[in-house]
């Protein structure tokens, strides 16, 4: 198991387009230089012994990974997988923005760690992305918008965040129809989860109908208290007054 933080050199791997660093004890921020790489790469090296008195490396084809939600071998198709799975770590900070860079990539699974703020609000940059696994953090804000035109996406994960305001319904959205990808984010609202979301402008019709009520209120409270005070002296000389003829 690795522990320590995730080393800035990988980013002068120009070549790389597989970085699986999955179930590990890594800690620290997500560094921002990973956003540099345009191609992720992961090779796995197999030992055969060809003799007793030779051996050599050679390169494997074939790597099982975890592609939208499954553990999947790849073997032919190797070559053109893009992911990056930094999943079931101790990561915290925010997700950096210059991840938005990797147009190309294909997974990004950043779940089950201990990331903080928003969702990079131009992630609809990252076109290439199929997977989108962010569940199990502490990340907050709305879904940005821009999500939304990612039309390759097909599996996502936002499950068990802190997220608010409604969800996209737009393109890929309205195929989302699995609420339990949205939960425990319970200020999201919209479809397909139950809680209904408020439409802006009914709430704004709203506070204009309490601010209306309130200055009805605040008249009404205005005049009762005005009779009060010229009540007080009305009634107190005509009882006076009463007094002082029935005395004559």
């Amino acid at each position: 198991m690795l522990i320590g933080g995730i080393a800035v050199q990988l980013c002068h791997l120009s070549h790389l387009h597989i970085l699986d660093l999955a179930v590990n004890n890594l800690s620290g921020s997500i560094p921002q230089c990973l956003g540099n790489l345009n191609a992720l790469t992961s090779v796995a090296l197999l030992y055969r012994e060809i003799d007793d008195d030779t051996k050599h490396y050679e390169y494997s084809n074939d790597m099982e990974l975890v592609v939208k939600g499954q553990d999947m071998v790849f073997e032919r198709m190797l070559l053109i997988v893009k992911l990056i799975d930094l999943s079931s770590n101790n990561l915290w900070g925010e997700i950096p923005q210059e991840i938005i860079n990797l147009s190309k990539l294909g997974t990004l699974n950043l779940s089950r760690n201990q990331l903080i703020g928003k969702i990079p609000q131009k992630i609809g940059a990252m076109q290439g992305l199929e997977t989108l696994d962010l569940s199990c953090n502490h990340l907050s804000g709305p879904i940005p918008m821009s999500m939304a035109s990612i039309t390759s996406l097909s599996h996502l994960n936002l499950s068990h965040n802190l997220l608010s305001g409604p969800i996209p319904t737009t393109n890929q959205f309205s195929t989302f129809n699995d609420p339990s990808i949205y939960e425990a984010n319970l200020r999201l609202c919209g479809l397909p989860l139950s809680a209904n979301c408020t439409p802006p402008n009914n709430q704004n019709h709203k506070n204009d109908q309490d601010d209306k009520q309130d200055d009805e209120d605040g008249r009404y409270m205005t005049w009762f208290f005005l009779s009060i005070a010229m009540g007080f002296p009305v009634g107190f000389w005509a009882i006076c007054g009463s007094l002082a003829l029935n005395k004559s």
